[in-house]
C-alpha cells in the first residue's frame, strides 16, 4: 500500500486486498485490523504527517465498507495518530518539535515509573520475558540500507520496552505507555531511515534490563530515563537540522 499526493491510497501487488483480507473472527473485528494496518503505515512514514485519509479510496484499497473503515479510524484518533475536523474530514496527524518534546518528558515520566513498579511487583517470569527480549533485539541487525531490518528492529524494540514495564499490574499505564512508544517512534524512524543509529544502544538497552533483573530500582530508572531522553535530544536535533520539522 502506498499513499497518492492526496492522502488517497494504492494497493501494491502483496498488498491488494482479496476476499479473506480481513475476517472478523469474535477477537479481531475487521475495524481493528484496519487499525493495525493504518497504525502501521502512519507510524513507519508510508503515510506522511498531515496527508489526507480519502475515505471513498481507502474503502475500495482494502475492500471494506465505509462502518469498519470508520471505526478504525476512530481508534486512531484516540491514539492521536489521526484527526478529524469537520468539513474537511480526515487527515494524518502532523508532527512537530513541541509535540516530540512532550512525548519525550511524558515517556521518561510513565516509563520510568512503569519500570519502577515492575520491579517491585514483577515475578521471576517477568525477569525471564526481559532477558528474552533483550537477546532477541540485540542479534537483530539495524541498517539503513536495509529497510527490512529496520521493519524487525523496530518491531523488536517496541517489544523490548513494553516488556520491561510489563510486570507493573496497571493496565491503563500500560496503555498510555503503548501509546506514547505510538507517537515516539514515528519520529525515529525518520531519523532511522538516514542513519543506523549514533550510539551504542545495545549496551543501554542490557544495562537497562541487567538493573531491571537485579532489582536495582534506582540504576535501572536512571538508566532507562537517560535513553529516553537521550533519544528525544538526538531526534530533536537531527530533526531540527535537517529541516524536517
Amino acid at each position: 500500500m502506498v499513499p497518492h499526493d492526496d492522502g488517497a491510497f494504492a494497493p501494491t501487488t502483496e498488498d491488494a486486498p482479496s476476499s479473506s483480507g480481513f475476517l472478523d473472527d469474535g477477537k479481531n473485528t475487521i475495524g481493528s485490523q484496519l487499525a493495525s494496518r493504518l497504525r502501521e503505515a502512519i507510524i513507519s512514514g508510508e503515510l506522511q504527517a498531515g496527508s489526507k485519509i480519502n475515505l471513498d479510496k481507502a474503502r475500495k484499497t482494502f475492500n471494506v465498507s465505509l462502518s469498519p473503515l470508520r471505526e478504525g479510524l476512530a481508534r486512531l484518533i484516540s491514539d492521536g495518530l489521526v484527526e478529524f475536523e469537520d468539513n474537511r474530514g480526515y487527515r494524518v496527524s502532523s508532527i512537530s518539535l513541541a509535540n516530540l518534546e512532550e512525548i519525550t518528558t511524558l515517556r521518561e515520566e510513565f516509563e520510568v515509573f512503569a519500570l519502577r513498579e515492575s520491579m517491585r511487583l514483577g515475578d521471576v517470569g517477568w525477569e525471564g520475558n526481559v532477558m528474552r527480549a533483550l537477546h532477541r533485539l540485540n542479534r537483530t541487525e539495524r541498517d539503513a540500507a536495509r529497510p527490512e531490518t529496520l521493519e524487525r528492529w523496530e518491531e523488536l524494540h517496541r517489544e523490548f520496552h513494553l516488556t520491561l514495564i510489563s510486570g507493573c499490574g496497571k493496565p491503563i499505564l500500560l496503555h498510555f505507555c503503548s501509546l506514547l512508544l505510538n507517537l515516539n517512534d514515528r519520529y525515529r524512524r525518520v531519523f532511522l531511515t538516514r542513519t543506523s543509529g549514533d550510539r551504542n544502544v545495545s549496551q543501554e538497552h542490557s544495562e537497562i534490563a541487567q538493573g531491571a533483573v537485579a532489582r536495582d530500582l534506582d540504576y535501572a530508572c536512571d538508566m532507562l530515563r537517560q535513553h529516553i531522553h537521550r533519544t528525544g535530544t538526538n531526534l530533536r536535533n537531527h530533526l531540527a537540522t535537517k529541516g524536517t520539522l
